[in-house]
């Protein structure tokens, strides 16, 4: 059974002039445990779109998705918050770290919604989580005196630190330069391996791409699987954003 499964999901939204925008079209996805995939495609083609549904940030209007098995359409509002925070851990382009707050802080933020051992030795928690990302000799700086390739170490830690089962990764390249990234993704596939995460990336960087197991393109809201050797004729350019 795959952890991730969708079946002919669709999302539309009606606009002002009682028409309706059609931004996923039948998506079928399915995804095991601990697999690595990579979604690419032009601004617009409904790529977060399809990250937010997965993430339980959103919901399809037609179609159903199971989350291991357990159809989502069937969870209440405070069920499906409780499953998301157990579940999912996010990465995006902007790093979105609390100002004002240590690295330390930033990345034990989310320990103070857990329970237990994880809540009262979240200090300890994160700071080993940032030595394992390199930035052991970080742990008390700002967000302002990091580097950009910092921030996002910064960002996966405090993304993996509750040990998630499904990591989603929005563009986490987007705004380094191409070394940095290079860098920032060899931690992130270590982590996910050494936990078994499952990795879904949504992505304009072909050689980001490149790396995951399986490679998928989205184009108008529908997508199709591709062979790795297709993967850098998806898109002719890059650009920023996202749908």
């Amino acid at each position: 059974m795959s952890l991730l499964h969708l079946a002919a999901v669709g999302r539309a939204v009606p606009l002002p002039d009682g028409s309706t925008l059609r931004i996923l079209t039948g998506v079928d996805l399915d995804v095991p445990a601990g697999e690595h995939i990579a979604v690419v495609g032009r601004s617009g083609s409904g790529k977060s779109t399809l990250l937010n549904i997965i993430g339980l940030l959103d919901s399809p209007t037609t179609g159903t998705y199971l989350l291991d098995g357990e159809p989502v359409e069937r969870l209440g509002q405070r069920r499906r918050s409780r499953l998301r925070g157990a579940t999912f851990g996010f990465v995006f382009q902007q790093f979105n770290l609390l100002p004002g707050r240590t690295a330390t802080e930033n990345v034990a933020s989310p320990l103070l919604y857990a329970s237990g051992r994880q809540f009262w030795n979240r200090t300890r928690i994160a700071q080993e989580m940032l030595e394992r990302v390199g930035l052991g000799h970080r742990l008390d700086t700002m967000p302002e005196k990091l580097s950009g390739g910092e921030q996002q170490r910064v960002a996966l830690a405090r993304s993996l630190v509750r040990a998630p089962r499904v990591l989603l990764a929005d563009e986490p390249t987007g705004a380094l330069d191409v070394d940095t990234g290079s860098a920032v993704m060899d931690v992130l596939e270590e982590l996910v391996r050494e936990n078994g995460t499952t990795l879904v990336t949504i992505t304009h960087d072909l050689s980001v791409a490149a790396r995951a197991d399986r490679q998928f393109r989205l184009d108008h809201g529908v997508l199709s699987e591709v062979a790795a050797e297709t993967v850098p004729s998806l898109t002719a350019s890059r650009g920023g954003g996202g749908a």
